[in-house]
């Protein structure tokens, strides 16, 4: 095999070995029956319990990961015993890299895109927002890209910006599906403002 077949090769893994794990979080969660609840994206979304769920399911879908990349680290580590071993190298590395970069959370690393306390304090402001008046007498709290705001009042509630949430991207397939790989569900935002709000991503 030459050296430029090897490369190949190499990179087919490291490409699968990317892929397989997120399948979930790239691919289920955009198809349509997953988002009757939600409105099109990039709009805000109405805090409520399905939003909520969808939060507490991307974040079940992230931490499942490490158990879908069994399949391409274990595939590498027999291809290189057994098979192509450039092709099994790629698979092995890609796959031991995405094992470390989630691991590394238990180490004082990056939380999660998605996380439980995220889920606490959007049902709490829902609560609240049912139960009080909590900004202005006809509170509507929707999750935007940068944070939680008042529909009706534009008063900021909350400074969470939004991570992606599995609707379907408006817009050009393969660069929505490339930054979706690059970001890894994490907001591509970040707030830089106390004041309004924006809904370009």
């Amino acid at each position: 095999m030459s050296f430029i077949a090897s490369i190949g090769y190499f990179f087919f893994g490291v490409a699968i070995a990317v892929l397989v794990p997120r399948f979930p979080f790239l691919l289920m969660t955009r198809t349509k029956g997953f988002n009757t609840h939600f409105p099109p994206h990039p709009e805000a979304i109405p805090l409520s319990p399905y939003l909520t769920q969808r939060v507490l399911h991307m974040r079940m879908f992230y931490w499942l990961s490490l158990v879908v990349v069994v399949l391409p680290l274990g595939l590498g580590i027999a291809s290189i015993r057994w098979g192509n071993a450039a092709f099994g190298f790629g698979l092995w590395v890609s796959s031991g890299w995405f094992v470390l970069n989630r691991l590394q959370y238990f180490v004082g690393g990056q939380p999660p895109p998605w996380t439980k306390e995220m889920a606490v304090e959007l049902q709490i402001l829902a609560d609240e927002a049912e139960r009080s008046s909590l900004c202005c007498n006809w509170a509507s709290p929707h999750w935007g890209v940068t944070g939680i705001y008042c529909a009706n009042c534009n008063k900021l509630l909350s400074n969470m910006a939004r991570p992606d949430l599995g609707r379907k991207r408006q817009g050009r397939w393969p660069m929505g599906f490339l930054r979706l790989l690059f970001s890894d569900g994490y907001p591509m935002l970040t707030f830089a403002s106390q004041d309004g709000h924006s809904e370009e991503e």
